[in-house]
């Protein structure tokens, strides 16, 4: 995949991403942005995938029962050994896109999510929050959610605006439903978002290969199981300005071992794992 220079992403994320966009985000705490990928950069995803799904890494989690028809695997932080989705993340506008969303002067990368849904996997993803499963703190983050295949209304990745400004709500693991992180509690429990639907306001997006959505770590989100067809989703995590590393006595999701040995609670996350993806360029504001 060609290499994509910082002015050209810039140039590209400032082409896509306006007042409309940036009034979006700060409102609903999501965004759409409509082919952010070229064919070539969609393919390096897929190619990523494969690689990925071929050779699961010790982090991967298997997120469907065992009856379901169909099957659902997440793996993560696998970019250090996965060149196409190195070149995906670091060749890509994706991070200029999300520093200009989280209106911050740097960008770094938190980690990579793969979510894959087979086809006919009935297994949902519920409600939930990101932040709260990680080992972070601060408000300029965002979440990208970009999918490889075509994914309907129907089986999209919801969201329900406003619930970026909080409060943290208390996580869960997504089949038993354990408090395995923050003791039970500890955090105001999830409301019970499909009970009466209509008494939120709740987004999504058609999505074809290529498109993206970003999101705040702290909106509240979820989507429903595959349908007929594929649903391989490559999700990145971006940090901005404001974040700092925030030890946790268990074992977040996902996990950084060693971590606290060489970033101590309250410390920017300045450390090869979070390398800087963008800059903000002054005439960039």
């Amino acid at each position: 995949m060609p290499v994509m220079t910082a002015e050209h992403a810039t140039e590209r994320a400032k082409a896509l991403v306006g007042p409309k966009e940036l009034e979006a985000y700060r409102r609903d705490g999501a965004v759409c942005v409509r082919q952010l990928f070229t064919p070539q950069q969609v393919e390096t995803g897929r190619m990523g995938i494969d690689e990925n799904m071929a050779v699961p890494s010790e982090r991967a989690n298997v997120a469907s029962s065992p009856d379901d028809p169909g099957y659902f695997i997440e793996d993560f932080c696998n970019w250090r050994t996965n060149r196409h989705y190195h070149d995906f993340i670091f060749n890509s506008a994706a991070a200029a896109v999300a520093g200009l969303l989280m209106e911050t002067a740097q960008v770094r990368l938190y980690h990579d999510h793969l979510l894959v849904k087979e086809p006919n996997t009935r297994q949902k993803t519920p409600w939930h929050q990101d932040q709260p499963y990680y080992n972070i703190e601060g408000r300029q983050n965002c979440s990208m959610w970009a999918p490889m295949d075509p994914v309907a209304r129907a089986a999209t990745l919801e969201f329900v605006a406003g619930t970026h400004e909080g409060p943290w709500l208390m996580p869960r693991s997504f089949l038993s439903n354990e408090a395995k992180w923050f003791p039970d509690g500890a955090l105001a429990e999830l409301p019970d978002i499909d009970a009466d639907r209509s008494d939120h306001n709740i987004l999504g997006w058609d999505l074809e290969p290529g498109d993206a959505v970003f999101f705040h770590m702290l909106t509240l989100h979820a989507a429903a199981g595959a349908g007929a067809g594929r649903r391989r989703v490559l999700s990145v995590r971006f940090l901005g300005d404001d974040i700092r590393h925030a030890p946790r006595q268990w074992k977040t999701s996902p996990a950084f071992p060693g971590l606290e040995d060489a970033l101590p609670a309250g410390a920017p996350m300045d450390h090869p794992l979070f390398p800087v993806l963008w800059t903000r360029e002054k005439d960039a504001a």
